[in-house]
């Protein structure tokens, strides 16, 4: 059975945790869930953002998501791949070397990421952008740019492949994200 890291932490977007699990679980992979300092059996808080028409999103509290996997116990090795969800968590995940170090493992490794939304903020700071044709949350794009990325502008509901890297602007891209994440695992 493939198996497949979820990177995790407080206010990752809803949509990108529950939806992505059951989809990948659902595809019959084994999907571990870590978030820095958390062991199997701790809980992180999601964040729901909704698209009223305002500048930005709203904001709301999600549901208790369960870790099903200790962080500092994982063998990076035996995972075929990593996806990183969105939200408000990738703007501290960013600032964890070990963090940094894990998605880097990935990359150098050749094993597939999807990364969505806010996600790639974590890609930016691991310097993995570079060269790359990638969307995000609009808002990530100046991050993208100046990482040496090039920033493609697609709607919501769509996701770009560049090599073994996967990524999608929002959570209503998350179906074509999968699909061309499952794919690359494959």
């Amino acid at each position: 059975m493939k198996k497949i890291l979820m990177l995790l932490g407080d206010y990752a977007e809803d949509y990108e945790v529950m939806v992505p699990y059951q989809i990948l679980k659902f595809a019959c992979f084994n999907v571990d869930c870590i978030a820095p300092d958390r062991k199997s059996g701790d809980k992180i808080k999601t964040a729901i953002h909704d698209f009223l028409g305002d500048a930005t999103y709203k904001e709301s509290e999600g549901h208790q998501f369960l870790i099903n996997k200790d962080f500092d116990k994982i063998a990076l090795s035996e995972y075929d791949g990593l996806y990183i969800t969105g939200g408000r968590a990738p703007e501290y995940l960013r600032l964890d070397p070990r963090v940094i170090n894990l998605v880097k493992f990935f990359h150098n490794t050749g094993k597939p990421v999807a990364a969505i939304c806010h996600g790639i903020q974590i890609l930016t700071a691991a310097d993995l952008v570079r060269g790359k044709k990638l969307t995000c949350y609009p808002a990530v794009e100046p991050e993208v740019t100046m990482a040496g990325g090039t920033y493609v502008n697609l709607p919501d509901d769509e996701a770009i492949t560049d090599g073994m890297l996967v990524t999608s602007p929002a959570w209503p891209g998350i179906y074509a994200l999968m699909q061309q994440f499952i794919r690359l695992i494959f």
